[in-house]
């Protein structure tokens, strides 16, 4: 993003060679202690009494949610919270549906909603919703303050507002409105290059019988099955819990981001507006490093691999072969993309700093 220069964080430690596999969990747990052990307790003891709100800003898969859960799997899963404005309006379908539910809705809407659409027009617009119908922006912050009233108080990382340019001021007031009047509120601005958002969705891949998401450039599976009539390899479900089924693309992930660029330039824009915001402090994340800086900044494993393949006919068998992953970035500079552990290091730190610990 030209206009903001988001900064190269270092997590290279002089002198410590220690390698990590940041896909397993009790190696994550020590390569998180290694890198930003002081600054993790930091904020757990911070945690104890006290809360914060963090917008997440970044282009659609860009990897917020990833970044949210992970911290909070780091710090603390019990004071820290993702909540996603999405996940929150897709539940909705589900409660206009359910009479007592509905009911519920309307009459909490009635004490709190204050807009431009009858309530009338907004339960007869959830019910007909459409993916491509965005809430009005009231609406959004009552249905927030009503998710929020269910849950004991913890400091939240909000995926998904603000989503259009008007409702950067609304987000300023957003604290007050849910009763975190005293606690920081932070944006969190997330540089990922367009190259990479495109890689991930051509390559994704999904379980049709369990969902889960893989990726066949960037996150392979331990199985991978080639298929001489379509010559084409296929990665196969390793989820303990199915059937070792061969995943497949989402409809339309073959163009990648050429169905979104639109939203891709809101986005953009969104990061540049909240960026040039007085008063509210900002977090600068970036998943890439220049191929020139990354031996100084950080380490091997902290690169996102690429995997590639082939197939051996002598011995029957799929060959994975794995190099880091070497992407353009939007100034077209040679970079690599970053694994989300060495991001939300640098999450973690930036975090201690803002709120003054």
């Amino acid at each position: 993003m030209e206009d903001i220069q988001f900064p190269i964080f270092k997590t290279k430690i002089k002198g410590v060679s220690q390698k990590f596999d940041l896909t397993d969990f009790n190696q994550r747990k020590a390569y998180f202690e290694l890198k930003a052990g002081r600054e993790i307790n930091k904020l757990r003891e911070y945690l104890k009494e006290n809360s914060f709100i963090a917008y997440l800003l970044g282009k659609k898969n860009s990897g917020k949610g990833t970044y949210a859960k992970m911290f909070q799997e780091v710090v603390d899963k019990a004071r820290v919270e993702h909540f996603s404005i999405g996940d929150m309006v897709r539940k909705l379908d589900e409660v206009v549906r359910n009479k007592k539910r509905r009911k519920e809705l309307i009459s909490f809407l009635e004490k709190n909603y204050r807009g431009y659409s009858s309530l009338r027009d907004i339960i007869s617009a959830l019910e007909k919703r459409s993916t491509k119908t965005l809430l009005s922006s009231e609406l959004i912050l009552a249905l927030v303050k009503m998710e929020i009233a269910k849950k004991s108080k913890k400091a939240l990382f909000i995926d998904g507002f603000p989503r259009d340019l008007d409702q950067i001021s609304y987000s300023l007031f957003f604290r007050d409105l849910v009763g975190y009047r005293d606690d920081p509120d932070i944006f969190v601005l997330i540089d990922v290059p367009k190259a990479v958002i495109d890689e991930r969705m051509k390559c994704r891949r999904v379980c049709p019988l369990c969902q889960t998401s893989r990726n066949l450039k960037v996150l392979a599976t331990k199985k991978v099955e080639y298929d001489q009539r379509e010559k084409k390899f296929h990665l196969i479900c390793d989820n303990s819990e199915c059937r070792g089924t061969r995943m497949v693309s989402k409809e339309g992930d073959e163009f990648g981001i050429e169905p979104i660029k639109e939203r891709l330039e809101i986005d953009e824009q969104l990061i540049k507006k909240a960026f040039s915001l007085y008063g509210i402090p900002k977090i600068l994340l970036r998943n890439a490093i220049p191929v020139k800086k990354a031996k100084e900044f950080l380490d091997d494993y902290e690169i996102t691999p690429e995997y590639s393949y082939q197939w051996s006919e002598k011995e029957r068998k799929v060959k994975i072969i794995e190099k880091p992953w070497q992407i353009l970035d939007d100034q077209r500079i040679p970079s690599y993309s970053l694994l989300a552990p060495p991001v939300v290091v640098s999450l973690i730190k930036q975090m201690v700093k803002v709120l003054g610990l």
